[in-house]
């Protein structure tokens, strides 16, 4: 039952968003827009409610509700980014709007950039187990966690891996380009 929450929930997201830009930009609805995108982390809850009825109903803790975990801890770290970029990316497309501005190209401010984004992806670990933890709690049955546990120790392999991104452009820098005539 989860996973199809899950599924839900994602295909819900990017229905949701892509609604609320088309009413925003395509049909001139700005109330409905509003309505659309503020909506969006309903879902979230949706899918918070569902973990905990899964696992007070007796399911045993696994990769499933760390999935959950993890998707709640991107919603909550990266959600707002996501509707930004989106935002900036459909208004660009569809509405005229200027072109969205990246990441910086190099020097300090991409090496900052880099660290930054670790550091989210960190905060989002971190989230997915306060996020697990707390369904612990709530089902008072450890060993029904186990397999839970150990899914999200294989998923610190992901900040990890991470990891790479900031440490390189730490020691080797990408040039900015110079801005000419």
């Amino acid at each position: 039952m989860i996973i199809a929450v899950i599924i839900a929930c994602e295909v819900g997201f990017w229905v949701l968003l892509g609604l609320g830009l088309a009413c925003r930009y395509l049909w001139n609805r700005r109330s409905l827009s509003t309505a659309l995108l503020i909506s969006v982390p309903l879902l979230d809850v949706i899918l918070l409610a569902a973990a905990v009825i899964d696992m007070r109903g007796g399911a045993t803790a696994d990769f499933r509700h760390g999935l959950a975990a993890a998707y709640l801890a991107y919603s909550i770290v990266f959600g707002h980014s996501t509707l930004k970029w989106a935002d900036a990316k459909f208004h660009h497309r569809f509405a005229g709007g200027p072109p969205p501005s990246g990441p910086p190209t190099g020097g300090a401010a991409r090496t900052r950039y880099e660290w930054v984004f670790w550091l989210r992806i960190v905060l989002a670990y971190g989230i997915s187990w306060a996020i697990v933890l707390a369904l612990g709690w709530l089902v008072g049955e450890p060993e029904r966690m186990g397999p839970l546990y150990a899914f999200l120790g294989q998923a610190a392999k992901v900040p990890l891996i991470a990891l790479i991104w900031p440490v390189s452009y730490t020691f080797w820098p990408k040039k900015t380009e110079p801005t000419g005539s």
